[in-house]
């Protein structure tokens, strides 16, 4: 594939975007260790990503994907994260990609396993300092412009507005104190909280360029919906009793395995018709 023809894929239009936020994130806060980190998690992805498919035999390798997964894992962990321990999330998001799989094709979101493995197994803190969440709040329009592009690009703003409004209605309701949480209510502050930086940054990142993954999320709008409003509806329950930032990988992988349940029982269905149609012939 020529250059330009790979610029107007959806991996393209990932990657562009991804590479410039990285950039601005990194220039804006006068810090390159950003950069250097993406750089190690992208060579770490890329290169367990070949290895994993010279191991498959696969006859076309096109490790572009992978490189998306190192550049999300970077711009998701703390520049301050050791250089191994970003490369070693890389390395656990694209093993999960060629082992966790129905028909060769990953159950999970990548990135979202390597970055929520990387919680309990390397205690890692994660700023989302590519969504600017450190920086000043007129920067997050960079990131709604770049997500606009991606989510037009791949038809995904069905699933986009499902779990957005999902999302801010359960924590509105959460915070009025309908469901107890550690013995009390959730305070009302909560969802003002989840509406500050660098929360609202991590849920439009996350959002835009993690929940529209095509491999692992639905195509048909029914489905879409479906999917934005379970994973907004997980997450936002795990944010309520536990706090943090996992809720979102949580509440994706949720969403991500309904997809697959999905996917598997309509292949076993159409096996059992299949024999009904022979016989009847």
């Amino acid at each position: 594939m020529k250059p330009t023809q790979w610029v107007k894929t959806p991996k393209g239009y990932v990657s562009i975007a991804l590479v410039a936020l990285l950039a601005v994130a990194s220039i804006a806060a006068q810090d390159m260790k950003g950069i250097a980190l993406a750089m190690v998690a992208v060579a770490a992805a890329v290169a367990v990503d070949v290895i994993c498919c010279l191991i498959e035999k696969r006859k076309r390798i096109m490790p572009d994907g992978a490189a998306i997964t190192g550049l999300i894992v970077s711009m998701v962990l703390s520049t301050s994260t050791p250089w191994y321990v970003v490369a070693a999330t890389a390395i656990l998001a694209i093993l999960s990609k060629h082992i966790l799989t129905y028909k060769k094709k990953p159950i999970f979101n990548p990135a979202a396993v390597g970055l929520l493995l990387s919680i309990p197994v390397f205690h890692t803190q994660q700023s989302w300092w590519g969504a600017f969440g450190d920086l000043p709040a007129w920067l997050l329009l960079l990131v709604l412009i770049g997500g606009y592009a991606v989510a037009n690009r791949i038809h995904k703003f069905p699933q986009v507005f499902a779990f957005l409004g999902t999302y801010l209605i359960l924590l509105f309701v959460l915070g009025m104190g309908v469901l107890p949480v550690d013995g009390g209510m959730l305070q009302s502050g909560a969802l003002a909280d989840a509406l500050r930086p660098p929360f609202i940054n991590a849920t439009l990142f996350f959002a835009l360029f993690m929940l529209t993954d095509p491999p692992t999320s639905p195509a048909k709008v029914k489905e879409q919906i479906a999917f934005g409003i379970l994973a907004a509806a997980v997450g936002a329950v795990v944010y309520a009793f536990f706090g943090g930032l996992s809720y979102l990988f949580i509440g994706l992988l949720a969403g991500n395995l309904s997809h697959a349940f999905k996917a598997i029982s309509t292949a076993q269905a159409s096996k059992q018709v299949r024999p009904a149609v022979k016989a009847n012939r």
